[in-house]
């Protein structure tokens, strides 16, 4: 009856009445000839050695106080524990030590224990989170593997061994050993070793990173990384780190702590990313604080070369010199470019001012340099970087670019010189095109734009814009279109740029933007776009199929303004295309838009007759009302000559009145005697009456003629 291979700690109670450890190893339960009596054995997991041997006697009091830990005592020994890495392992020797006296297996404790006996038990504390590192010895090595690797599931002993290795110099002795074991060639102890360092990394403690990446020991902590049992062969990490991996200064680093902080992130980076990766086994938060130690480091760097503005002025006039090589200018953007991307760990102000630092300094005026370049590794370095100045701040480019139009000519202008760079692409992907492209947009798009009350960005980039830079970008059209002969390679040419003019134009649609369609239409660009449609004909090729894509996408977005204008100016040019149906779709929803809007100037008509005829009643109603009045009044003065009384309407007689319709602010008119005998009135009868008059038809006097 044995049972091996579940490990444990034994704890003892020294004479302080304190729990000490004795040993971690083996349990087993084992028959002594001697003593004819089963008794419990651990011994050493590394060299086999005896820890402990207790006899299971049959009247021993054994207590199960918690899932892994059992408890007794003997006559040397007034307390025992078994702290077991593992429940299943505790309740296998509970089990034995029940069968060997007769106990039943689910109980806690197997004997009645007396009263001063049971007091002791229940005064003992839970031993599973005792933390007792070994000494830092080759023999104990295994020991100490076991340990650090048995604490993650429990964060109080974590956060006890954690405290161990702060105060005790512990990992620094560790790394000593390692030095030892490597200059024997002792394979056994450096897997033992690599098992330890990574299992210290995974405590994940920020304190003990401070310790195991300072200059002293970060190479040696690589070291014990490279002795992986799982590796036939231990990979060579330090001899890349320090033959290969070389530090280069493009522009002297006068800040010692600024180097030390630089190299100490990228062999941190390093250990992160190569070295552990993060096994099954682990959340995947188990290296959170080495990521968030890498980050702050970032972040201090950024900061370190940010206060030295020298620095950063020095770079940006290396770059705008003419005199400065291709390699180093490639030396300085690849620079700059790493500098960027640390600088996205910044807080939202602190890259705010990092940006308007550089821009201070003559950021843009350098990347308009190197934008122009004909290196492509350049260009294309250049452009990342540039697309991080757009997406932290267009505004800024955009301001930039409109104030140099002041000082220098239109060709030269930012924004041309990157329009120039999309039409020249050479790549047959259009890769680099297809990037600058992006930004071009994001320059362009309104929704990006300020508006405060002083200044309204929208209106005035893009007047700029069209103003200075539109010709430039329809270029490659108006070239296609220009009725010039041109040799077959130049078509081609053309053929191949023309869909980098006609993307850019795709994305303004896109945009869905009122001013552009505008801009569009104001600007006739559909012109030289159908233009380079009809000329290139039935072919098959990339200009073809931007140029239909491009209107196909006006006809499924139904953009009303763009349909009208294209049927009512182009439509005899496109009706003979047939290969595809985007024109004659074109013309239907021209037709169907065409037609509601004539049922609904229609109905229109008709509502607006029948409220000027309700309206006419109205007047008409009012004016014969306040006209017989009227006529009574006359009746009582009847001994009044009519003909001689200002201001008042005549005696009713077979005379012809008429009545027009006068402005409402217009004073009332006297009655005028007509030579016929008649008399002509001007209505001012009332404000109300007037207002209503307005809305008379133009015939509206001969309807009102009355003849008494």
């Amino acid at each position: 009856m044995a049972l091996w291979r579940r490990r444990v700690k034994v704890y003892y109670m020294n004479d302080d009445q304190q729990w000490d450890i004795l040993g971690s190893g083996l349990v087993s339960s084992v028959y002594v000839e001697q003593t004819q009596a089963y008794s419990l054995q651990v011994r050493s997991e590394y060299n086999s050695s005896l820890i402990l041997e207790s006899l299971i006697h049959p009247h021993t009091v054994y207590q199960k106080k918690t899932e892994s830990l059992i408890v007794w005592s003997e006559t040397e020994n007034p307390g025992l524990a078994l702290s077991f890495h593992d429940s299943s392992g505790c309740q296998a020797v509970w089990e034995i030590i029940c069968r060997l006296q007769g106990k039943d297996p689910s109980i806690d404790i197997t004997q009645d224990p007396l009263n001063e006996s049971e007091e002791l038990y229940n005064g003992i504390p839970d031993t599973s989170n005792l933390v007792d590192l070994p000494n830092c010895e080759l023999s104990k090595l295994e020991q100490i593997a076991d340990l650090i690797n048995s604490v993650h599931s429990s964060p109080v002993r974590k956060e006890k061994l954690v405290f161990i290795l702060e105060k005790e110099d512990y990992i620094r002795k560790l790394l000593s050993l390692f030095h030892t074991c490597e200059l024997t060639g002792n394979t056994k102890s450096l897997h033992l070793l690599y098992e330890i360092i990574r299992g210290i990394l995974f405590l994940n403690k920020t304190t003990l990173f401070e310790i195991m990446f300072s200059d002293e020991c970060i190479l040696d902590v690589v070291g014990c990384l490279e002795y992986d049992p799982t590796l036939a062969q231990p990979k060579r990490h330090r001899e890349f780190l320090i033959q290969n991996a070389k530090f280069k200064e493009v522009i002297p680093i006068r800040d010692s702590e600024l180097k030390q902080k630089i190299h100490q992130t990228y062999r941190v980076q390093y250990i992160y990313d190569i070295l552990i990766p993060v096994p099954s086994v682990f959340s995947d938060n188990g290296l959170s604080t080495l990521s968030t130690f890498i980050f702050f480091n970032k972040v201090e760097i950024v900061t370190l070369l940010q206060e030295d503005e020298e620095f950063f002025f020095e770079i940006f006039e290396q770059l705008k010199a003419k005199t400065t090589t291709k390699e180093k200018c490639i030396e300085l953007m690849s620079f700059f470019k790493e500098f960027c991307v640390f600088s996205q760990t910044l807080q939202p102000q602190n890259k705010e001012i990092l940006f308007q630092t550089l821009t201070h300094l003559g950021l843009l005026p350098a990347l308009k340099m190197v934008m122009g370049m004909d290196d492509v590794l350049i260009r294309s370095t250049a452009t990342d970087i540039f697309s991080y100045v757009v997406e932290y701040s267009p505004s800024m480019i955009r301001r930039f670019i409109m104030e140099e139009a002041e000082h220098i000519e239109v060709d030269n202008l930012f924004m041309n010189v990157i329009i120039k760079q999309v039409i020249c692409d050479t790549d047959p992907e259009l890769g680099g095109a297809t990037n600058l492209m992006v930004l071009i947009r994001c320059l362009l798009d309104p929704e990006n734009m300020l508006t405060t009350p002083t200044e309204c960005e929208r209106s005035e980039f893009l007047n700029f814009f069209y103003q200075h830079c539109m010709h430039i970008l329809i270029e490659p059209l108006w070239a296609t279109t220009s009725g010039k002969n041109c040799e077959k390679g130049d078509t081609v040419e053309l053929n191949k740029n023309c869909p980098n003019a006609l993307r850019f134009m795709r994305s303004m649609i896109g945009l869905h933007s009122e001013d552009y369609n505008y801009y569009i239409i104001e600007g006739n660009l559909f012109e030289p776009v159908i233009n380079a449609l009809l000329r290139n004909g039935t072919r098959y090729n990339m200009l073809n199929s931007a140029i239909v894509e491009l209107f196909e996408y006006i006809r499924v977005e139904n953009i009303k303004s763009f349909v009208v204008h294209i049927i009512e100016r182009f439509h005899q040019s496109l009706e003979t295309i047939d290969y595809v149906q985007t024109f004659k779709g074109l013309k239907i929803q021209y037709e169907e838009e065409k037609n509601s809007q004539s049922k609904i100037y229609e109905n229109l008509n008709s509502v607006v007759y029948s409220n000027m005829l309700s309206k006419n009643s109205e007047i008409f109603g009012e004016v014969q009302e306040i006209y017989f009045l009227q006529d009574t009044e006359n009746d009582d003065e009847a001994s009044m000559d009519p003909f001689d009384v200002e201001g008042q309407f005549p005696h009713v007689c077979d005379n012809t009145v008429e009545i027009e319709t006068t402005e409402v602010n217009e004073e009332p008119t006297e009655l005028q005697r007509k030579p016929s005998g008649s008399f002509e009135f001007h209505t001012s009868i009332s404000e109300d009456v007037a207002n209503k008059a307005k809305y008379l038809p133009e015939n509206v006097e001969e309807k009102f003629v009355t003849r008494i």
